[in-house]
Order: C-alpha cells, then structure tokens, then sequence
C-alpha cells in the first residue's frame, strides 16, 4: 500500500517514501505519483523532482510506443486488443494519451476505463488519462514524467495514444521509441487527404478493422500503402515502414504486430539507432522545457502584464511596427531593479 499522506498539506508530501513505494509497484502509490507531477504548485514541482531523481535509474527498460489514428478507426479497441494481448504474454502495458489540444477536459481518454473495461480490469494494465497543459511544463513534461513513473513501477510496454490531432502527433513521435499510425480500409479518399507530414511520422501503418467482407478491400489497402510508404522518407534510419492489417474485434494480427514491433527494436537497438534516438528526445525535451519556463517567466512578470495591453493595441492600431513593440517588451523584460 501507498503511504502518501494528506494530499491538501503540501508539508505531508514525502517523496522518497512514494518512491519506495513504486519501486514495489503500489499502483495506488504509481496513481499518487502520477498526481503530483501533474499538479500545478510550484511546492509539489519540487517535491516531484526529488521523487523522480530517487526513480531515474529504474527507468527506460519499457518499449515506448506511440498510437494515433484517423477518426473513426478503432484506437480504443485496436488498444484494448493490443493491450490484453501483451497482458496475457505476460508483460505489464500502461496506457497513457496525450491531448495538447484539451487543457480543459483532459482529453477523451478520460472515459477510456468505460470503452476498455476488460483492458481496465487487468491487473497487468494501467490506464491515465491525459494530464492538462498547465504551468511548469504542460504536456510535454507531464507525459513522459509519467512515462518514467510507469517505467519506475515496473511497466514493460507504455502505449501513448495521441488524442488530438496535428501537434500531438508530433509530441508522442518525440517521446516513443516506435510510432504506429492506424488506418482504415478502403484507402482512396483517406490517401487524398492524410497529410504526407503524419505518414512520414510512422514506423507501421496498421490496416484496422480487416475482418468479414472488409478483409479483402484491407488487403488491397494494404498494398496501396505499401506502394507509398515505398517512396517515403522512413521514420527511423535502417527500418522500413510497411503496412500490417488486423482485425481488433476478431483480435487477428494483432501477434504479427507485436512480433514486428519486437524486430523493431532488435534491430535499431543493434544499429545504435535507438539509444540515440532516446538521447536526442531528452536534448529536445531540455530544449522545450527552457522555452516553457521562458515563456511562463515572461507573461508572468508583472511589468510585462502591465504594458502588454497598451503595446497590442498600439500594434492593432497600425502606429506601431510588430517587430519594434516586441523589442520594446523584451527591453523592459531584462531590465533588472
């Protein structure tokens, strides 16, 4: 059991002892953990650090790996197929999600305990929804703190699921080792209009929902996709990106992926291309945290607040060149008392 105390005291927070407690895999103390690198206070910011410093050498054992999809396309299910079937090899699966887009709700998977509920009830799996951007960090750091706490607690695969679109595909291939992007049969109109920038993201394009009188349009699909992916840049040097297809209600092709997945990481670990890959998402990951604290520190100062108003509207105005008030801002910015 957990011995997180009293969450309203911020002198109660012991992060070693929650440490302690999700080396020995407590999930209750793994969800508390979890909570405190998402609040918002800068007291518990700290006290989050120190428990993650405590956690950094049990970390980065687990194969990350990122999910988005196209509307429609069956994540949810594709991941509760995947998930049961990497629980019943034996491995433990967190699934987390990331939704830049939703500071607000949290994102869509906070009702993903409804739509997996066998996947919810494994003791095997753990699900978290999306934490919301916030101050000290936002997404970005959240989510792969969380990812660490997963790690730390003994999880061997982490799925993060993209819930947003556009900049959260981004995010996840940022902090995944293996990016997969899940499709839907009868590829024609969805190939007109999927952006080049998502398929180049992928290291597999799953073919989703190939079962019954779909199976042999998946097949064709399968093959346009391949024809593609053919003359596109692949995502990870030395791999190349092909189409599978599954069926997540029939639960068909769902080991073929894992096996993919699995040479995967054979192979780029092999090259040097994984390890290198790690190194350079935690140099991005340096390099976006000194822009979020950069950012928070500036709109924060109470001299900026003060004089901000009067320079937009002088801009909105036309009296003033956008280039020149912003110089104006950063120089009353660095002025120190």
């Amino acid at each position: 059991m957990g011995r997180f105390i009293k969450k309203s005291n911020h002198k109660d927070i012991d992060a070693m002892m929650l440490a302690e407690d999700i080396l020995q895999g407590s999930r209750i103390s793994l969800a508390r953990g979890i909570t405190l690198v998402e609040s918002n206070s800068e007291h518990h910011f700290h006290e989050a650090q120190k428990m993650l410093e405590k956690l950094l050498p049990e970390t980065g054992r687990a194969i990350r790996i990122g999910i988005t999809g196209v509307p429609g396309a069956g994540k949810s299910t594709f991941i509760e197929a995947f998930g049961s079937y990497l629980c019943s090899k034996g491995l433990k699966v967190a699934v987390l999600a990331v939704d830049p887009t939703s500071s607000l709700t949290g994102g869509s998977i906070l009702g993903d305990k409804t739509r997996m509920e066998r996947l919810a009830r494994n003791p095997k799996a753990f699900i978290r929804p999306s934490p919301s951007g916030g101050k000290l960090g936002g997404v970005h750091r959240k989510t792969r703190e969380t990812m660490l706490l997963c790690e730390a607690a003994g999880f061997d695969v982490i799925l993060v699921e993209t819930v947003g679109v556009g900049q959260s595909e981004v995010i996840v291939r940022d902090m995944v080792d293996f990016f997969m992007l899940l499709v839907l049969t009868g590829a024609g109109d969805e190939l007109q209009g999927m952006k080049k920038g998502i398929m180049e993201l992928a290291d597999a394009v799953i073919i989703n929902k190939a079962d019954g009188a779909n199976e042999i349009v998946a097949k064709k699909t399968r093959g346009e996709y391949n024809r593609i992916l053919h003359f596109l840049q692949p995502a990870t040097k030395g791999w190349e990106t092909k189409a599978l297809m599954c069926s997540s209600l029939k639960e068909t092709g769902i080991s073929e992926i894992w096996d993919m997945i699995l040479t995967f990481e054979r192979t780029t670990k092999d090259s040097g291309v994984f390890s290198d890959r790690r190194r350079l998402q935690m140099k991005e990951w340096i390099h976006s945290m000194i822009v979020d604290q950069l950012q928070m520190s500036f709109f924060h100062d109470t001299r900026i607040k003060s004089l901000l108003p009067k320079i937009e509207n002088e801009v909105i105005s036309g009296t003033r060149p956008v280039a020149a008030a912003v110089d104006e801002l950063f120089n009353v910015y660095y002025q120190r008392d």
